[in-house]
């Protein structure tokens, strides 16, 4: 298991830093970020990857499941939340609270390492889409499952359990057999499991974009993930352009993925 798992402090300081010098960027690339913008993350965690959007004068809202993360995310940013720059709520984006207040309101949503954790993403793509404003874009940022390590088993206990690539896209009753016998706990493996579940390919994703009646804006396909500079020591390396025509086997050799969609 990597430090940036257990450590609050280590895992927020890479997320910012990742932000800060790839997914702001990126963003830029089709859209304005200035005191004007109006940002939402879904899935925030600790916030660290809305810190540079904060630097930026934006306004930022974090909403995430987990209150845990949420308080942290309070306590770390308390800067821009007294300010009422920021705000992070436990919140699920499906309530109709929620749609009611902030409906037609975001310039850009944000979804980091989030979409592969998210169940019924036909269904969640689309009501993503009820929050931009006119001219809006939503970024997703993600591991495609068949990549070696797609089904998060990294973050294992157990030393083999982790560094064992590729396993994860066993079926799925083969793999939680194989997590028992390498010694994962039973919560772990409830955890993995619902990875499982939720996995979501480079084909799949843009084919729900497709039919949430969304358009690519620009994507970005990576062999070396941006993230693993912080987690690996490794140089991030992009995705050589012809690979990602070859539907299936961009999914094996791909690590991360970035778009940018909107109407």
């Amino acid at each position: 298991m990597l430090l940036q798992h257990t450590n609050t402090q280590v895992r927020f300081d890479q997320q910012n830093e990742n932000a800060e010098a790839y997914v702001l960027p990126f963003i830029e690339k089709t859209h304005a970020i200035n005191s004007a913008t109006r940002v939402l993350e879904v899935g925030c965690g600790e916030g660290g990857v809305l810190l540079p959007f904060l630097k930026r004068d934006c306004y930022c809202l974090g909403v995430d499941l987990a209150e845990d993360r949420v308080r942290i995310a309070n306590d770390i940013l308390k800067e821009y939340v007294d300010k009422g720059q920021a705000s992070f709520i436990f919140k699920n984006i499906y309530d109709q609270d929620f749609v009611d207040q902030y409906a037609n309101d975001f310039d850009i949503i944000i979804l980091k390492d989030v979409i592969e954790h998210v169940p019924e993403q036909q269904k969640f793509i689309p009501h993503l889409s009820r929050f931009l404003r006119p001219g809006g874009q939503i970024f997703f940022g993600f591991p495609p499952w068949y990549m070696p390590f797609g089904g998060h088993q990294q973050v294992c206990s157990g030393k083999l359990a982790s560094k064992l690539p590729y396993y994860h896209i066993l079926p799925r009753g083969l793999y939680i057999r194989l997590l028992r016998m390498m010694g994962e706990d039973e919560v772990k493996i409830r955890d993995l499991a619902e990875i499982w579940d939720t996995s979501i390919t480079i084909g799949q994703f843009e084919r729900y974009v497709k039919e949430a009646g969304l358009k690519i804006v620009n994507k970005q396909h990576y062999l070396i993930n941006p993230i693993y500079k912080y987690k690996f020591g490794l140089k991030p390396r992009k995705q050589a352009a012809f690979v990602g025509y070859i539907p299936y086997l961009r999914n094996f050799v791909t690590t991360c993925v970035y778009y940018t969609v909107g109407l």
